[in-house]
């Protein structure tokens, strides 16, 4: 914990406290700070909380905090006496004029020698801080902190909308970035099952038998090393929701008993001769076709009919070029107040670097590479220099090709495909995999298997 010195608590006394709380709170730059007393009425209005809301403080201070924060889906954003302290929960609050800001709230409530509540600050972080200051950004669509420019990706998210409030299986499609597990938590947030647990694992990460123990757990005895009972991910659910990442590379003898669940919503632990029911809602992504899969004799028809009821698809950053360059500044604002470097503007033969990108890491690159920009620069303009090296070697191309070895088809049987692949890719398993739309585990699965 933190401690001021009396040297710094007398400095307090001579400026007041209430100018260096304003001070601070204009060094945050754009959001909503305000502080309540015992009773939940305003003590402290932020600057930007007059911006962002609307309300001046002189019509806010002294009056109760619900009179100026007016949260959507009823939510209390000063209820913290039993709470004590909130870290990034997000909130909806309507604005003054109409409209309303999606926020993350963080609060910290105090109470005196008897325990008794006195009072709380909160910060309120704009979920769109450019959104949030300029009306030129008015066409972004927000979503759990997903947001986007792009006609495709706004019909996605209201797709994710809607089926968010029912108990429908949903289908991601989308390529390794482009945040297919946010959009899974954001449909368990907005679902009725929202204070239950939310469970992720990726099927491409375990080998069969580690993830049938780890979906349906098991039992004492059940294999060498299983030492006791062990709740699977089905069980500890429970009244909640299961996220199956990358479900194409479920193996196919596992398969079955993810079907049962769907459709009787009971299993067995390893090892166990005990039915268990479960109450789970299931949310799938892949970033190949099952129905492809379901062709190559890979994946049950019965089972993908189960999990795409709902199919959504999130276009690559690629195809959203609306979205790099607003992406861009967002997580170059989110990066702005936290370190030494603060970017305020960027080169133009740096910004035509990224904009040409093809970004095959999607979303989740972009962030990497604003990062690489703050830690390796200084100074307000981001250059080229500021770049990964893949941005200054060569101009990159717009978009890389479906093949990465040309035009020459890949043909015959799966066992030729895969040795045609390696033959082509010189030996790496990284090109190889990717040619034939494969995982690294999917396609070490299958050389093992046909000794390749």
């Amino acid at each position: 914990m933190s401690q001021s010195s009396p040297l710094f608590n007398r400095w307090l006394s001579q400026i007041g406290p209430d100018t260096a709380l304003e001070a601070i709170t204009d060094l945050m730059g754009s959001g909503v700070v305000f502080a309540v007393d015992s009773e939940a009425k305003i003590l402290f209005w932020s600057r930007g909380a007059e911006r962002l809301l609307g309300l001046r403080s002189e019509q806010v201070i002294g009056k109760p905090c619900t009179e100026a924060i007016h949260c959507e889906q009823g939510n209390d954003p000063c209820g913290l006496a039993e709470q004590g302290a909130i870290k990034d929960q997000y909130i909806k609050v309507k604005r003054t004029g109409g409209g309303s800001l999606s926020f993350f709230r963080t609060a910290r409530a105090f109470f005196d020698a008897s325990g008794k509540f006195a009072g709380a600050f909160e910060v309120l972080r704009p979920e769109l801080p450019m959104l949030a200051a300029s009306p030129a950004q008015e066409d972004v669509e927000s979503f759990h902190g997903i947001f986007s420019r792009d006609p495709a990706m706004k019909e996605a998210l209201k797709i994710i909308r809607n089926v968010a409030e029912t108990e429908t299986t949903v289908l991601i499609r989308g390529e390794s970035g482009t945040g297919k597990e946010l959009v899974a938590h954001a449909l368990h947030m907005e679902s009725p099952r929202h204070d239950k647990p939310f469970l992720a694992v990726n099927c491409a990460a375990l080998t069969p038998s580690l993830l049938e123990s780890e979906l349906f757990g098991h039992v004492r005895g059940a294999f060498t090393g299983a030492v006791r009972d062990r709740s699977g991910l089905f069980q500890r659910a429970d009244g909640g929701t299961l996220f199956l990442d990358e479900v194409a590379e479920l193996p196919f003898e596992l398969q079955s008993k993810l079907l049962r669940v769907l459709q009787e919503r009971t299993f067995i632990p390893v090892g166990s001769d005990r039915t268990l029911m479960v109450d789970v809602r299931i949310i799938a992504a892949t970033h190949r076709s099952l129905r492809e899969q379901v062709k190559l004799g890979n994946f049950r028809e019965d089972l993908m009919y189960r999990l795409r009821v709902v199919p959504v698809f999130l276009p690559p950053l690629r195809q959203r070029r609306l979205d790099v360059s607003f992406l861009l500044w967002h997580y170059i604002e989110r990066h702005n107040p936290h370190g030494p470097r603060r970017i305020e503007r960027i080169e133009p033969e740096a910004m035509r670097r990224l904009l040409d990108y093809p970004w095959p890491g999607n979303v989740r690159e972009l962030q990497n590479v604003v990062e690489y920009a703050f830690a390796v620069g200084r100074g307000p303009e981001l250059t080229l220099d500021d770049l990964p090296p893949e941005f200054r070697e060569t101009p990159p191309v717009s978009a890389p090709p479906s093949n990465p070895f040309g035009k020459r088809p890949l043909a015959g049987d799966e066992a030729s495909r895969i040795r045609e692949a390696l033959k082509l890719a010189n030996g790496q398993i990284e090109e190889a995999s990717r040619s034939l739309g494969m995982s690294r585990a999917t396609f070490w699965r299958k050389r093992k298997k046909y000794q390749l």
